[in-house]
């Protein structure tokens, strides 16, 4: 009788046992998000403004021409002070993937919700530094095209209209952040004090 007790025992801690690394591991998580919840919400914020900036500026390029002169040096400025932006938020979307992928994380769900956070940030990045790419490849065509003697004045650079297009079919971002935190503190019923 004593051997089945120990045993109903045994498996009774077993059972309580499963599911709690899980638990750490989520809280663990939900920790790192929170941490990096705000500079993730800036970086969110700043993203929308540098898109909105750059498309009406590229979408005035591609409708009018680069222009001649002092325009196409200002152009070259604006173009110059895009990609930095674009770098800068690069950085800080950078950051908060690195604090995620930095976590030791064993369990399936918990794995599931960083990959799936780390898979947007990385598509957000890849947007970002094509947009750079392109902004910095226009500078240069600005800085020809006002050298050149034959330059018009009424065409753009080819990376423009390429930008322009990706910014048109831009979408802004969700908080990712945001919704994994939710889905953390509702499956594993976690409280703020815990995070």
């Amino acid at each position: 009788m004593k051997s089945r007790y120990w045993w109903f025992l045994a498996a009774v801690a077993f059972a309580s046992g499963c599911g709690k690394q899980e638990r750490i591991e989520s809280v663990q998580l939900s920790q790192a998000l929170k941490k990096n919840q705000a500079n993730f919400a800036t970086a969110n914020s700043v993203e929308k403004d540098f898109v909105s900036n750059a498309r009406a500026w590229s979408a005035g390029i591609t409708a009018n021409g680069a222009g001649h002169g002092v325009e196409l040096d200002q152009n070259a400025t604006v173009a110059t002070e895009l990609a930095k932006s674009a770098i800068a938020i690069g950085a800080q979307l950078g950051q908060v993937r690195q604090a995620v992928y930095d976590l030791s994380l064993k369990e399936e769900y918990p794995q599931n919700v960083r990959d799936s956070l780390i898979t947007e940030l990385a598509k957000r990045q890849r947007l970002l530094q094509d947009m750079r790419a392109l902004l910095q490849q226009s500078v240069q065509d600005f800085v020809e095209y006002r050298h050149s003697k034959t330059y018009a004045g009424d065409t753009y650079p080819s990376g423009i209209g390429q930008l322009d297009a990706l910014l048109q079919a831009y979408k802004p971002p969700e908080d990712a952040v945001e919704s994994a935190l939710a889905g953390l503190k509702t499956k594993y019923k976690l409280r703020d004090t815990e995070l």
